[in-house]
């Protein structure tokens, strides 16, 4: 549905299927992995509130892999086995959506702190 992760403040999603609009409005932490067969996600994301990666490393793979297994294994999903099975297929299909830092201002809209970090 539309506004896919909207409340989501911690943890992993992976998502297998079409998303509606506005996805990741009011993400603010955690991670999703969204499977984009069509090429067309990017225009349904929020990108005020998230930014979209491809799969950066090992780590994001093996991560990603492991939840579709766990999912294949608790459904029997004719999709994530297929997923599996032809991995280097649709491994590049992915995106991995992750929220903006937090930034906090003072009251003149000047940028005081990201991710907890002075500027």
């Amino acid at each position: 549905g539309d506004h896919g992760c909207e409340y989501m403040t911690a943890g992993r999603v992976v998502v297998l299927g079409e998303t509606g609009r506005n996805f990741g409005a009011g993400m603010s932490a955690g991670i999703a992995f969204v499977l984009d067969e069509t090429g067309d996600f990017p225009g349904r994301c929020n990108p005020e509130m998230v930014s979209l990666l491809r799969l950066e490393d090992g780590d994001d793979e093996r991560g990603l892999l492991a939840l579709i297994r766990r999912h294949l294994g608790a459904t029997d999903s004719p999709l994530a086995a297929e997923i599996l099975s032809r991995w280097h297929h649709y491994s590049p299909l992915f995106w991995k959506v992750m929220p903006h830092p937090p930034i906090t201002t003072d009251d003149r809209g000047t940028v005081l702190a990201r991710h907890g970090k002075t500027p």
